[in-house]
């Protein structure tokens, strides 16, 4: 094998915390997000749920009408985050690279330390182990070749599975016969336009790939490609400079039509974006504003700008942003920054080194939050830093539309 890839994936990641915190969960369908009367989705559920038909983005609308006997909650995401660093800490100890693709998932190359496939199984039964004594989860592992391969025998044997695919060979013998969407970024409109040419399998794709390429184009080479067996990607240690953008959204229980009240939360999702930005050393030179209206139909609209490195600055752009939209109900409002450059190589400016600059930014923030209190009687005193949880910004967002919505 040219390469060793372990993939890990952490079983029903959110519910198995809760139910490991709380063993009187054990064996209930439990489904964690939103709750039944609010709007929102599915983030993660128990077996004992999913067989109710209950998954990940499911409405959970749905969700409750297929399972109302279920125990619905909110995810706790900072208890989430900080089984999710014991996880990886565990995992990065046996790779010589490690790429992080959510809190509860990770690509492994093991090619050094393992250097055949026996070596790497027994690392995969030692992460497992780890996983169960020290953290108190289950995890499924894939050992494979390739990335594709390794992600598809981790998911295999769910839930606390092992599986491995050696070899291309081994990965189209057992993916020839299946639907499409079985392989790796064929979702739902993908596989209705193969559908829609007779391409049902994976089989249909190698008997047919100049077909699928003129129809997907650059995604059709790729498809064909897994078809065959191919993948040729390294595993690549995620580093926070790389991401295409960082954002922060809210979805409102009841549509908005108070464009005040939306130009106000902005205020508090530009504090968490600089929060996010600035812990990772960045800063945005670009600020998006996203929009979903009542309908489902959603917008964007952005603005080149420069350095933007600091909350004031990204709410003035997506206020003003903000003043041109259509204005009609709102049911989701976010503010992404873009264009992403690292605080290391940033050219330094004047401001930078003028005190007083800085003080008029820290003002203005204060000005800012102060107009927030007294408009809504928050008290941001000491609390601050809780609204960067996700549960207490949707708090404090709802408790702002609801008074609106009393005076």
């Amino acid at each position: 094998m040219k390469q060793i890839i372990i993939h890990v994936d952490m079983d029903a990641f959110f519910a198995s915390v809760e139910t490991r915190d709380n063993p009187a969960l054990r064996g209930k369908p439990l489904i964690i997000g939103s709750l039944p009367q609010e709007r929102g989705v599915v983030a993660t559920c128990s077996y004992e749920a999913r067989k109710y038909g209950v998954h990940s983005a499911m409405n959970i609308k749905e969700a409750y009408r297929r399972c109302p006997q279920g125990i619905y909650m909110h995810p706790n995401m900072d208890k989430y985050k900080a089984v999710s660093g014991q996880l990886h800490q565990i995992w990065n100890t046996y790779a010589s690279a490690a790429e992080t693709i959510a809190l509860d998932e990770a690509y492994l190359d093991v090619t050094k330390q393992a250097q055949n496939l026996e070596g790497a199984r027994q690392i995969a039964m030692t992460i497992k182990q780890r996983t169960r004594t020290e953290v108190g989860l289950t995890c499924s592992v894939g050992v494979a070749y390739s990335k594709t391969a390794a992600k598809t025998a981790s998911e295999e044997k769910k839930p606390d599975g092992y599986f491995e695919i050696p070899t291309p060979q081994d990965f189209v013998d057992l993916m020839i016969d299946r639907d499409v969407q079985s392989l790796y970024t064929v979702g739902k409109m993908t596989a209705e336009k193969l559908y829609a040419s007779g391409i049902r399998t994976v089989r249909d794709i190698r008997e047919s790939p100049e077909e699928v390429i003129r129809l997907l184009g650059k995604q059709g080479q790729w498809i064909t490609n897994l078809a065959f067996g191919i993948d040729e990607r390294k595993v690549t240690p995620y580093r926070p400079q790389d991401a295409k953008s960082i954002g922060r959204e809210v979805t409102f229980q009841e549509d908005v039509n108070h464009y005040g009240l939306l130009k106000d939360v902005l205020v508090l999702l530009a504090l968490c974006v600089d929060r996010r930005a600035k812990r990772y050393g960045l800063y945005g030179n670009g600020v998006t504003l996203k929009l979903t209206y009542f309908d489902m139909k959603g917008i964007t609209r952005s603005r080149l700008t420069p350095a933007c490195d600091n909350a004031v600055m990204i709410w003035q752009e997506a206020a003003r942003l903000l003043e041109n939209v259509e204005r009609r109900p709102v049911r989701l409002i976010g503010v992404s920054i873009y264009n992403l450059s690292s605080e290391e190589g940033r050219q330094l400016t004047l401001e930078d080194y003028n005190t007083d600059a800085r003080q008029r930014q820290d003002a203005e923030q204060k000005k800012l939050l102060d107009a927030l209190q007294s408009r809504y009687h928050l008290d941001f005193a000491g609390h601050l830093d809780q609204i960067y949880q996700m549960d207490t910004l949707h708090r404090t967002v709802e408790y702002m539309r609801k008074h609106i919505g009393q005076s």
